[in-house]
């Protein structure tokens, strides 16, 4: 099946939904005031803004803050747009109403080419696939921080619904003062009128409440004061003084702890134990069989009355794990087997064609070289910095948990499942995230500690897991493998480039698991599986990139950048392949390949520029170059290399940025030095390793990180924009790898085609 077969097919099956909704008028994000929590003396005036007593802004914020400074961001949009100081916008968090839902998340889930998707001269196709998936999304209100999605999304929702608080604080104003609202000025969030009237918004609040002026826009950019400048982050002084709240930080009255151990087997059951030694130890209370919750793995929780005292019940408890594979009946999951299948795979399907133009098999035949290559890269764990963790308690029919997640709305399905009540009766408190990555778009912990609490009779319980339990039962970045052909003409000059990858599909495993009414028997053609690969900006005649999505039987998730995060190793090294093979400079040819994308080839130049590509560098270093988009933002970077003591050594990293429209220059930078360090940490060392269905590296000595001394100096430089806003958690990390393996080549003569790299 081919990419646009697949795509109306998707559209007609869906055509007795477009003519409905194409009766209905668009659907506001607006909200109803009563979305927000009722609070003594504060005014809702819409689904996102209440005005505070004192005139402070209180804001429901629906994303999660794991780092990426997204609580600061979106508050600078609600601080610009009513004219009121950064500092005085509250957050709390937003309910479960459908306009919270992350609608650009599911649109940008589309396989679209981004050369045909950009701009305003996009196909009637496209737009139509927009607009459904849109509509959906919209609908469905699924609640995700995730696809470096949030300011996209909330870009415009956030900036109208305080632009129209302002508005009718404005109107309740002249209303009172008997002025026409024109003349009206607002200055850090105090109203005031020529003739001497003044009042801040929390005088006004009530006044304000119910109407909604017509004809209301947000602010034009030459009027922005805050949007652009860099901002000091919100939740950093709380971090520094320690009264910032992470899911491990939750204290409660008679709160009870529980260490967990699960089957080594990934996806295994619950085994029959010997609890009588870990009973008898002290501060221990009881311990619970755990159900595989989520896609995860069973096993048991032990509960007592610190975390000290149940990790040691739980090493004390007895129990004999079955032998993997021995009672499915099926082969263990091993990575060395399921290589060789990806390989098989490779070389017998055809797979799935995500992109085709021109004339690529007549290329083919008539060329006067080919020049094939294999890539792979394997399985990678998430290592966040806060493992798995969620308190619980179930009491009265209720349930209520305080949980570090991506996906709040899914927690509390999970919780409400566990606990047999409906969800209504479930409240979710978000707390700050130590790192998601991806790995809090999961659940299986959630349910888990509900499940312990649902033992301690209504007793608050701390579920936490270890950091070898955090390891080895993942949701797994998939191992893929990626085969290159490339044809080259009689002038020397490429003349086809044929892809095709091998993988898991990620999408369908998890709506599997998290939205199973939403999942259906058949997998869709999953974007993730070759973003990265179909949608190269290089002007290359003749194309064809396809996949086959294959069913390891491995758990796998999201990492952060998602299929990219591979896929740009992959495709940005043969790159650079081609121009060694045809004589010409790394950059230069990609400058010539990308003559109809002048985007990026400014991001690249500007990259090059700063780095000073082409000019002489200190003896035994090197450098190397990539290009790559993805979650709409165009991201280049040089890496300086050098191979110290049999050790690879990136000296120094310069990052360009094409990211639309930028709210915080400072969290762009920062998100490019973390970007750094993770994605170095992946192409230096991650590896998970999969022998009998056990997972092999268990902590960071055998998964190791980057150290402080080890990370490289990063220099960003952000390109001027007025594009729509987009992401930035995540575009850093797909070019880091294959700019460190290009400047390999370039030092060692040698070609790495595998992660990690080698020295």
């Amino acid at each position: 099946m081919k990419r646009r077969t697949w795509i109306l097919s998707a559209l007609g099956a869906t055509g007795a939904l477009v003519v409905g909704w194409g009766a209905m008028p668009a659907r506001s994000r607006l909200g109803s005031p009563e979305l927000m929590l009722p609070t003594q003396g504060d005014v809702a005036l819409n689904g996102w803004i209440k005005i505070a007593a004192d005139g402070a802004v209180v804001l429901a914020m629906p994303r999660s803050e794991m780092g990426q400074g997204v609580h600061t961001a979106l508050a600078m949009l609600v601080a610009e747009e009513l004219d009121v100081p950064l500092n005085r916008v509250r957050l709390e968090q937003a309910g479960a109403d459908s306009i919270y839902g992350n609608v650009a998340m599911l649109v940008a889930s589309l396989p679209f080419h981004p050369l045909d998707s950009e701009g305003e001269h996009k196909s009637i196709k496209i737009k139509l696939a927009e607009w459904i998936v849109g509509k959906i999304a919209r609908e469905l209100g699924i609640n995700a921080t995730g696809g470096s999605s949030s300011v996209a999304d909330l870009w415009e929702p956030l900036r109208m619904a305080a632009a129209t608080a302002r508005a009718s604080l404005v109107q309740a104003a002249a209303a009172a003062w008997k002025v026409p609202a024109s003349e009206i000025t607002v200055r850090d969030g105090v109203m005031q009128h020529a003739s001497g009237q003044k009042a801040h918004y929390g005088q006004m609040g009530a006044a304000a409440a119910g109407s909604t002026p017509p004809n209301i826009a947000p602010k034009t950019r030459e009027d922005w004061k805050l949007i652009g400048q860099s901002a000091a982050r919100s939740d950093i002084p709380a971090k520094v003084t320690g009264q910032a709240q992470f899911g491990m930080d939750v204290r409660l009255p008679g709160l009870l702890f529980a260490a967990v151990r699960m089957n080594p087997v990934l996806g295994g059951a619950a085994a029959p134990m010997d609890t009588q030694a870990a009973l008898a130890l002290p501060g221990v209370s009881q311990v619970v069989a755990l159900d595989a919750w989520g896609g995860g793995t069973g096993g048991f929780a032990v509960v007592a009355t610190n975390t000290w005292q149940a990790r040691q019940g739980a090493q004390a408890v007895k129990v004999q794990w079955p032998t993997p594979g021995a009672s499915s009946g099926h082969q263990a999951l091993d990575t060395t087997r399921i290589q060789a299948d990806l390989l098989k795979a490779l070389n017998t399907e055809s797979g799935f064609t995500f992109h085709e133009q021109g004339l690529p098999l007549k290329a083919e035949q008539t060329a006067a070289s080919r020049i094939d290559a294999l890539y792979q890269a394997p399985y990678l764990a998430h290592a966040t910095m806060e493992p798995m963790n969620c308190t619980a308690r179930v009491k009265d029919g209720k349930v209520e948990v305080w949980v570090p997640t991506q996906v709040p709305q899914m927690a509390r399905a999970m919780a409400a499942k566990v606990a047999g009540v409906k969800e209504d009766q479930v409240t979710v408190h978000v707390t700050l995230l130590g790192g998601g990555f991806g790995r809090r778009l999961e659940v299986d912990f959630v349910g888990q500690a509900v499940q312990v609490a649902m033992a301690c009779k209504g007793a608050p319980v701390q579920l936490v897991w270890s950091r070898e339990e955090d390891m080895t039962h993942d949701f797994y970045r998939p191992m893929h493998l990626a085969k290159f052909q490339a044809s080259i003409d009689a002038q020397g000059e490429v003349s086809s480039l044929r892809i095709k990858s091998a993988g898991d599909a990620i999408t369908p495993r998890w709506m599997a698991r998290a939205a199973p009414h939403l999942s259906g028997p058949i997998d869709m053609p999953d974007k993730t599986t070759s973003e990265g690969l179909f949608d190269l900006p290089y002007g290359f005649l003749n194309q064809h990139m396809s996949h086959v999505a294959t069913k390891s039987g491995v758990p796998v998730g999201f990492w952060r950048s998602v299929g990219h995060s591979h896929n740009a190793f992959f495709s940005e090294s043969f790159i650079d392949e081609l121009a060694v093979a045809t004589k010409q400079d790394p950059l230069a040819f990609r400058l010539k390949l990308l003559k109809d994308a002048p985007r990026y080839a400014a991001v690249l130049q500007l990259a090059a520029t700063q780095a000073g590509w082409g000019k002489p560098l200190p003896a035994g270093r090197a450098q190397g170059i990539a290009l790559h988009k993805s979650f709409g933002s165009i991201v280049a970077q040089v890496a300086e290399v050098s191979v110290e003591q049999g050790q690879i050594r990136v000296h120094r990293v310069v990052c360009a940025i094409d990211c639309g429209t930028v709210v915080n220059p400072d969290t762009v930078a920062q998100q490019m030095q973390s970007s750094m360090v993770y994605a170095l940490s992946a192409a230096l060392y991650g590896q998970i390793d999969i022998v009998g269905g056990v997972v092999q590296q268990s902590n960071f000595p055998s998964y190791p990180m980057v150290t402080l001394s080890q990370a490289p100096t990063v220099e960003t430089h952000i390109v001027p924009s007025t594009r729509h806003p987009a992401g930035v958690g995540e575009p850093a990390v797909p070019p880091l790898a294959p700019a460190v393996g290009n400047a390999l080549f370039a030092l060692t003569g040698k070609r790495q085609r595998a992660l990690p790299l080698k020295p």
